[in-house]
């Protein structure tokens, strides 16, 4: 069995410098809002996916982040995948606008991590198997990504997250939810 291949047929486009925001966490009221569907090629959508980047780039452990975690109720995501050591296929970095699961499947549960929750943990069941569309941010063009491992798990993390949903909605009761080890 083949992995999926990286993109093959679309890039990400290059976005102008973003700013870093603050982000924000529980019980932040923003955090339960499902996101407005965007225009991918707005001015403000394309501002909001540069500063999306930049606050993930800075962010140590960080592998994807919604709008709704820098405060802005929106259909919009990043994930960068790269270098963890549980990825299989890695898209690199990219945003995605408007994305919808197209299909998923080999669901398996897996401990996950939240910048907007940052003392807990939760076991979470999330397929291993994914295909999502969704639009990239400046030129609106909707690509198809189709991933496996530790991506799938991210990208259903931030689609999740653009719905208004935390980890926290996922797990299967309080005996799921953990505190968050600190190793120094």
């Amino acid at each position: 069995m083949t992995a999926p291949a990286g993109p093959a047929s679309w890039r990400m486009p290059e976005l102008p410098p973003g700013r870093l925001l603050d982000v924000v966490r529980t019980p932040d009221p923003v955090l339960g809002m499902r996101g407005h569907t965007v225009d991918p090629a707005a001015a403000d959508v394309v501002a909001l996916a540069a500063d999306l980047l930049a606050t993930q780039a800075v962010s140590p452990g960080c592998v994807g982040l919604a709008a709704q975690q820098v405060g802005v109720a929106r259909r919009v995501f990043s994930v960068d995948v790269t270098g963890h050591p549980k990825t299989r296929t890695c898209h690199g970095l990219f945003v995605l606008c408007n994305a919808e699961v197209e299909s998923a499947s080999r669901r398996e549960r897996g401990r996950e991590g939240c910048m907007s929750v940052p003392d807990f943990t939760g076991d979470v069941a999330r397929a291993r198997r994914l295909t999502v569309r969704g639009q990239l941010p400046l030129t609106g063009e909707w690509v198809t990504l189709e991933t496996d491992a530790f991506e799938a798990v991210a990208v259903q993390h931030e689609v999740d997250h653009t719905m208004g949903l935390l980890f926290l909605d996922r797990v299967a009761g309080p005996h799921a939810v953990h505190p968050r080890r600190t190793y120094l």
